[in-house]
């Protein structure tokens, strides 16, 4: 698989989540085997990016490996002006938001809302492809809801506006994240385009990684969800599409040094009592998908200080060990 000057062999990516894939998440994942990260969305309003939160959100001097930025909007001539900011910025890849089903976001008529009128698809595409010079991609889902799939027509959009690689969640706006993803859409868009595609959604182990790429065709893998609280997936799919084998399951004594170079990483990245509660979820995803301990973690949601937090989770790992 190609994106511009960037060549894949079946890659693995972590898909971009609106206050999950920050830095200290994507390193982390680039580190257990994620082929390409891509950030969290970023606003195509100038007016947003001397704020904290984008200031965060831009900073790509840390990035493992190709640097990936998503931005969302609706209007062309910000959505270009917003590329061409962070390439400026360092970024080497853009990627393009017509997939995120928050209200919030489709309120403004961005992210999934835009799949309604393919016209101003069209224009953004364009723009954004015009104004830079580095590679476009794009995610999206199947459609608006389950009457309107159009993700066939959106992406031979995307093929003649020179997006060089198509993301699918396979699921309609409407859908939200309720029932399981289908992928005969997937399928359907793989067939119609020459350019990548790349599949997403529900993809929660190496089998399922494996069955989507042979069912749909698809070029590479895209995990989200499966990736919070497990990011050793990546490494794990990717052996088992390489040998047919599983990988064995992390140790405690990996999950334990994995989480707390996280949650170090989260409080240096945030500081204070923004990176307390923001390590408070992942160590929330953490417990749940490797160590199940509902009453340490409701403890946990209650310690309000950055060492506390790390002695509390130092402590609570040697008691399972």
């Amino acid at each position: 698989m190609r994106i511009g000057p960037y060549q894949f062999d079946k890659p693995v990516i972590l898909a971009p989540m609106a206050g999950v894939t920050d830095l200290p998440f994507r390193q982390l994942c680039r580190s257990l085997g994620a082929d390409l990260t891509v950030s969290e969305m970023l606003s195509s309003n100038p007016d947003t990016w001397r704020t904290e939160k984008s200031q965060k959100r831009m900073g790509h001097a840390d990035e493992p490996g190709i640097k990936a930025v998503q931005i969302a909007g609706c209007e062309p001539e910000l959505m270009a002006l917003a590329a061409q900011h962070n390439v400026a910025n360092g970024a080497e890849i853009i990627d393009i938001n017509m997939g995120c089903p928050a209200k919030k976001v489709n309120k403004k008529m961005a992210g999934s809302a835009l799949l309604q009128y393919p016209d101003l698809v069209a224009e953004i595409l364009a723009a954004v492809v015009a104004a830079v010079t580095v590679p476009v991609t794009l995610k999206i889902r199947t459609g608006w809801d389950p009457e309107n799939r159009n993700g066939v027509a959106i992406a031979k959009l995307a093929e003649q506006s020179g997006i060089a690689s198509l993301a699918v969640h396979g699921r309609t706006r409407a859908c939200m994240y309720k029932g399981e993803a289908e992928y005969d859409t997937i399928k359907a868009i793989k067939q119609a385009v020459a350019i990548p595609v790349v599949a997403n959604g529900d993809i929660r182990t190496p089998e399922q990684a494996q069955q989507v790429l042979e069912y749909t065709g698809a070029d590479a893998i895209m995990i989200g969800r499966g990736a919070q609280g497990n990011p050793w997936l990546f490494r794990e799919i990717k052996y088992y599409l390489e040998n047919g084998t599983k990988l064995a399951p992390p140790s405690n004594e990996e999950v334990r040094a994995v989480v707390l170079q996280h949650v170090t990483r989260l409080h240096d990245f945030y500081g204070g009592i923004k990176g307390v509660r923001i390590a408070r979820k992942h160590v929330g995803w953490y417990l749940e998908a490797q160590q199940p301990a509902q009453d340490f973690r409701r403890h946990f949601m209650t310690i309000e200080s950055a060492s506390e937090q790390l002695d509390a989770l130092a402590d609570f790992f040697t008691t399972v060990n």
